[in-house]
């Protein structure tokens, strides 16, 4: 994706500062280079990283008395079908985002940011000819995702992605030739905040069954409702059985719906971890189980599923499950949102209990 480059490391007060890594990357005739010091930004319930860095223009990009400029771009779009069919006409990349900001020349009217430090450090080396740039995304747009293709496949694969462009054109809307321009990926992440005032989800369910006269009652309560990659989620369990049949086995699962809501509506379902009660397991008539199961779902037990929804995934890097969409922090995505939001992520956790001659799921 780019070049990997360091600052050259800065001494003050008699020490030194460690340097810094920039992402670098040039068009193919070399006239512009961008430098950013990440390629993940966060949003944190709804206020999101700014994106920040600075183009290096060579003076000789532009010919003299030309009406172009440079201009740098952030474009997010859905991609929902193989990048190469789109040279026959068929487009199969719908935008959801776009945002552009001219930075050769500069025009006077844009609104100025005060520079990160980053910017400062970079413009210090690199001379006039950088020119910084900041874009302020607003954290109403989606994050990146992508859905896990099947094993070999070597197309790119459908889901949401992001991606920062620099180049020379007349216009932000006029076509730029690939001599110069630059493309770089980049991510969108959701992290949101634990919050004390959340409730512990809970769910109960009471199944009567034929020539019985009681019921089976299960009880599932999760001990949050927040977890982040890699924690163990915890599955309360409380069954009470006043039926005359017997519980033969517990079985506890976490699924992963990914929707899509752009065009037509498909839900890809996957099962991200499960566990089974042990082996001899009896609730009889008149019994009562309390226990816990422990459920810890990752990429690393899921990558020969198709269709899983992952964190966006940038080339040769590796990733987690998608995160949960979030509008403002913790709020359900209403019709309307899942329109703009383009795929929508949500986990569920799924309790079956077997017994003689039936079944029951809470």
């Amino acid at each position: 994706m780019g070049d990997h480059d360091m600052l050259d490391q800065e001494e003050g007060e008699g020490r030194k500062t460690p340097g810094t890594r920039v992402f670098k990357k040039s068009c193919p005739n070399a006239k512009i280079t961008v430098y950013v010091g990440k390629r993940d930004f966060i949003d944190h319930n709804g206020q999101v990283d700014p994106i920040d860095g600075v183009v290096l223009v060579e003076p000789d990009c532009i010919d003299e008395g030309s009406d172009k400029k440079v201009f740098v771009q952030v474009l997010a779009a859905f991609r929902h079908g193989r990048e190469d069919l789109d040279v026959l006409g068929l487009s199969f990349r719908k935008d959801l985002y776009e945002d552009n900001l001219q930075i050769y020349p500069r025009p006077r009217s844009e609104p100025r940011y005060r520079l990160s430090k980053l910017q400062e450090r970079l413009i210090r080396k690199l001379g006039a000819n950088a020119h910084p740039f900041t874009f302020r995304l607003p954290g109403c747009i989606p994050s990146s995702v992508t859905l896990q293709p099947e094993a070999g496949s070597t197309t790119k694969p459908c889901g949401i992605d992001y991606e920062m462009r620099a180049f020379v054109a007349s216009a932000p809307t006029d076509r730029p030739e690939k001599q110069s321009s630059v493309r770089l990926a980049i991510k969108k992440l959701t992290h949101a905040s634990h919050s004390p005032h959340d409730d512990q989800p809970t769910a109960e369910v009471s199944r009567s069954f034929l020539m019985s006269g009681s019921s089976l009652q299960v009880e599932a309560t999760l001990d949050k409702r927040m977890y982040c990659h890699g924690e163990d989620i915890k599955v309360h369990l409380i069954i009470q059985n006043r039926t005359g049949r017997t519980v033969r086995k517990i079985k506890v699962s976490a699924r992963q719906f990914a929707e899509i809501c752009l065009f037509s509506t498909a839900q890809y379902k996957c099962v991200v971890d499960s566990i089974e009660s042990e082996e001899g397991l009896r609730i009889g008539q008149g019994n009562t189980l309390h226990e816990t199961y422990t459920l810890c779902p990752t990429l690393q037990k899921n990558r020969d599923k198709r269709g899983l929804a992952l964190d966006g995934q940038l080339r040769h890097e590796d990733t987690n499950l998608a995160s949960s969409t979030l509008v403002d922090g913790h709020a359900p995505v209403s019709a309307e949102e899942r329109q703009r939001l383009g795929i929508v992520v949500e986990y569920r956790i799924k309790v079956r209990c077997v017994v003689q001659f039936g079944r029951c799921g809470s």
